[in-house]
């Protein structure tokens, strides 16, 4: 981590609005490098994530290594990888899922980490949320952005979120294991390549 990624994470930690997160001895959950290949923006660590320190530490992760065509070791390299979901704590369980990301927080702490990753050459953006705020020209549901994908260039891929939530989604939605996921993994290679 760099001198100035390290500074950027001790501002987190320092910030007001994260101190209950803090107090719990929670660390913002996120990786980053300056010569990071490929950006991954998802929502917010789950529950394992947070208490191991490790993003996308459970079965959605490793449903997200798998679309990927990676292997752990090259996910969790942040020469490879920058993971920096829309907020870098576990927001806590609602009724169905975890709460959303807290709002506010990517549009606080993005902007000065992305500056620092000078060497992405792809970005995912994995769920609604992250669609939301990296894509303005998205179409009306995530079915239809993912659906889509080739309309937002080869710099930027949008995918469903991994969770185990959504077999149902993936069932109805044969295409994406069909024809989106072969393309992300030939993304996700030549980012890795150049």
């Amino acid at each position: 981590m760099t001198d100035e990624i390290q500074r950027i994470r001790d501002a987190i930690i320092a910030d007001e609005q994260n101190a209950p997160f803090t107090a719990r001895g929670w660390q913002p959950v996120f990786a980053a490098a300056p010569d990071s290949r490929i950006l991954l923006i998802g929502q917010a660590p789950g529950r394992r994530a947070q208490e191991s320190g490790i993003p996308w530490n459970d079965a959605s992760g490793d449903t997200l290594v798998r679309w990927l065509g990676v292997d752990r070791e090259t996910f969790h390299d942040p020469a490879a990888f920058a993971i920096v979901p829309m907020d870098f704590y576990f927001p806590g369980k609602a009724a169905s899922g975890d709460l959303p990301p807290r709002r506010g927080f990517a549009a606080t702490w993005h902007p000065p980490l992305l500056e620092q990753l000078a060497s992405v050459r792809l970005t995912v953006l994995v769920g609604a949320y992250a669609q939301r705020a990296y894509l303005p020209d998205r179409r009306m549901t995530l079915t239809e952005t993912v659906r889509h994908w080739r309309d937002y260039g080869p710099e930027v891929l949008p995918v469903v979120h991994p969770s185990p939530r959504n077999i149902a989604w993936q069932q109805r939605n044969p295409w994406f294991e069909a024809e989106t996921v072969p393309a992300l993994r030939a993304a996700v290679a030549a980012a890795l390549s150049a």
